[in-house]
Order: structure tokens, then sequence, then C-alpha cells
């Protein structure tokens, strides 16, 4: 097989090729079709959420056709297309596991940063923790929706659950982003993409995807928000966000990393706003999303980058080089 890996972080990633790995009790591997790069591999591979331990794969958006099973794997059949997601496994031990919150696991492990991920033509995954994926997507537009997707549509329940949403702000506009405002459209939601300064290309798309508009961050809607969602990574926009919703209005953390939240008058948070985090994804999530994506006609627009060029992928990601989702094939 071929991989590529994360030494030790801050370093490029570097290529490798190995024998393949085996499956072990409940695992399966999967020959990796396609595999998205998620703002989460950069906050891996910089160091942001702590060194992995070992060199690690990274890469939790994963296509790919299951090719061997491991000992005591059942409901899965050989030549199945299913994905794997950022949750890689948990102890269903903790009071968190018991109490259905999964994702919040005291013990879990996590694809591409605990365990090895999908910058690899093949990967193996415990067979509970990866999906069938529905048909009408091709690879490449399936991978992006494990995460970004995900991650978008645990916000975005989040944000709508207190009280009804007309007016939805979505802050940063990347690969989540773009996914989740084609749901929010589609359930007639009136969305604004609030992008970097000057970031044309993001605010033409998010135009294009049907946000009635689209500016800088530091612009504020003319009229207040009901919910807003946080996808880029910078803590200056909470307060910001928590001055364009209304009284009741929700303000969702939609990243895994961010940067230092400034202090703020209480004034922006008085009125009964809240200001809430998410963290991970359950797999009860991508049983949800999935079948709702596809009804709705969530698209990714994708940026392909072979499997070799990993590097420059991440580069791009980093310095915000292209809109929509980056996705690597072997």
């Amino acid at each position: 097989m071929l991989r590529m890996v994360l030494k030790t972080p801050r370093t490029p990633l570097v290529a490798e090729a190995c024998a393949d790995p085996e499956p072990g009790p409940g695992e399966l591997r999967l020959r990796v079709r396609a595999c998205g790069v998620c703002r989460t591999d950069l906050h891996v591979v910089d160091g942001d959420l702590g060194a992995p331990g070992a060199p690690v794969v990274p890469g939790h958006e994963i296509v790919g056709v299951v090719d061997a099973l491991g000992p005591g794997v059942a409901g899965v059949t050989i030549g199945e297309r299913r994905g794997v997601a950022w949750l890689g496994g948990t102890c269903g031990l903790c009071r968190y596991c018991r109490d259905g919150q999964e994702n919040l696991c005291d013990d879990p492990t996590f694809t591409g940063w605990t365990r090895d991920g999908g910058y690899a033509d093949t990967v193996i995954a415990r067979a509970d923790y990866t999906f069938p994926l529905p048909g009408g997507l091709s690879d490449l537009e399936a991978a992006p929706l494990l995460c970004a997707g995900l991650i978008g549509f645990r916000a975005w329940r989040m944000a709508c659950e207190t009280q009804k949403v007309e007016r939805l702000g979505l802050y940063g506009f990347g690969a989540a982003a773009h996914l989740l405002a084609q749901l929010a459209v589609h359930k007639g939601q009136t969305v604004l993409a609030f992008t970097r300064e000057g970031d044309e290309a993001a605010q033409a798309l998010a135009r294009q995807l049907g946000c009635v508009w689209a500016g800088g961050s530091g612009e504020r809607p003319h009229e207040p928000l009901d919910a807003a969602i946080i996808f880029a990574p910078v803590g200056d926009l909470v307060p910001t966000a928590l001055a364009a919703v209304r009284k009741g209005g929700t303000v969702v953390c939609g990243g895994i990393h961010m940067s230092d939240i400034p202090s703020f008058p209480y004034d922006l948070l008085w009125g009964e706003r809240r200001l809430v985090s998410v963290a991970n994804l359950t797999r009860q999530d991508a049983r949800d999303y999935l079948p709702l994506a596809r009804a709705a006609g969530v698209r990714p627009h994708v940026r392909r980058y072979a499997l070799l060029d990993a590097n420059q992928a991440l580069d791009d990601l980093r310095h915000g080089a292209f809109s929509g989702a980056a996705v690597l094939q072997p």
C-alpha cells in the first residue's frame, strides 16, 4: 500500500510504501477511492490538537470499497462501498456512551489522529464505525459529506433546537458551510454567508448556492439573525456573531479548534442568547444526515488532488486557494 504519513507535527507528510495491513477482530479493510481534506487535518498536521503519539496517516472523510473482513464482522459484504468519519471508536462504557452521547466519550479513538486514516490507498477501520453510502453521489462527492457535511448538520440542528430559525448566518464559507447552506436553503431558511474580507470567490459560491447575501465577516446584517454558526477557527468571530443575533438567538462554534476568544461585554450575551460548541460526531448523525443530504440535492464543489499531492492540498486549504472542498484520490 501507499500512504502519506505525518512523522512529526509541523513537518510535511512523507510518502511510504508498505505491506497491506490485515483487519483485526471487528475491523474491515477498505481500498480507498477518495478522502476529503478537512480543516481538522490541518489542526492535526500543525499540532493544534496535540501530538498523536506516533507517526499517523491523516484523513477522516474516507470513501472506500471493502476488500477484507476481520473476525466477528457481520452485516458487511466484500465489494460494498462504505464511508469512514472522524469518530473511529468509543469505549461503550463511560457515562457519555451509556447516555447516547458517544461524541463525548472519555476514551475515544479518532480516524486520522489517534488511528491511521485515509491519506492512503488502503485503510483499516472498525466495522461498526463505517457507514453504507447512498447512491447518486460519486466517490469525490461523497467524501466531504463525511465530516464537513456531518459537522455542519450537527451544528445546524443545535442552532435550531430551541427556537425557529428563519435567518441563519454562516461565518467562514469553506467546505462545511457550503454544504450546510444547500441543506438550509432547501429547508426554506434565509442564509447569509460571512467570509474573509475580500474573498470574492467564496462570496460568489455562496450566492450561487442560494445565500441571499454574502460579504465580509466584519459586516453587520441589516436584520438580526436568529442563529449563527462559526466554522472559521477564529475566536474573534464569537463576539461578532453574538452581536449579529437577536435576543434568544444561538451562536454555535462548529470547529474542533479555535483561536482564543477575546473578552466581550456581557451585553452581547444577555437577552438569553446562547453560545455553544459542537464536539465531534455520533454515528447517528451520519445515519440521519446522509439520506437527508441526498434528498436535498446537496453536492460539494470539489477540487481534486492526487494522493501524492496531499501536502499541496493542505497548503492550499491553509491559504484559502480554493472554494468548496478538496479531495484526495489514490
